[in-house]
């Protein structure tokens, strides 16, 4: 068993920062890749960002330039840094490890998700 706890969420003004950490402990594999998604109310759930256990990254066009994604194998965490947020960011954050060391884009290719962290940021 893996559990994966977020943090750092919050209420923020538009053009304002937050950063997201994921501690993750139990039955943990470092090869695992690893991803933030985020999901708004009515809304699926959606890829904000990727990350291999090499360090290779991948974001949603809707936050590339704008959140970076990072982990620490060592410390076993996974961080985002969210910068010039906007409204439309707004959502439940979640943390997830896939089951392979591919970063995959699909939800269903992750298995131990974390309880979520609220953003919300106002305009």
């Amino acid at each position: 068993q893996v559990q994966l706890v977020e943090s750092g969420g919050g209420l923020v003004q538009a053009g304002g920062a937050l950063r997201l950490s994921c501690a993750a402990s139990g039955s943990i594999c470092s090869i695992n890749a690893m991803g933030w998604y985020r999901q708004a109310p009515g809304e699926q759930r959606e890829l904000v960002a990727t990350i291999t256990n090499g360090g290779r990254t991948n974001y949603a066009d809707s936050v590339k330039g704008r959140f970076t994604i990072s982990r620490d194998n060592a410390k076993n965490t996974l961080a985002l840094q969210m910068n010039s947020l906007k409204p439309e960011d707004t959502a439940v954050y979640y943390c997830a490890r896939s089951m392979s060391s591919s970063a995959s884009p699909r939800v269903t290719d992750y298995n131990y998700w974390g309880q979520g962290t609220q953003v919300t940021v106002s305009s």
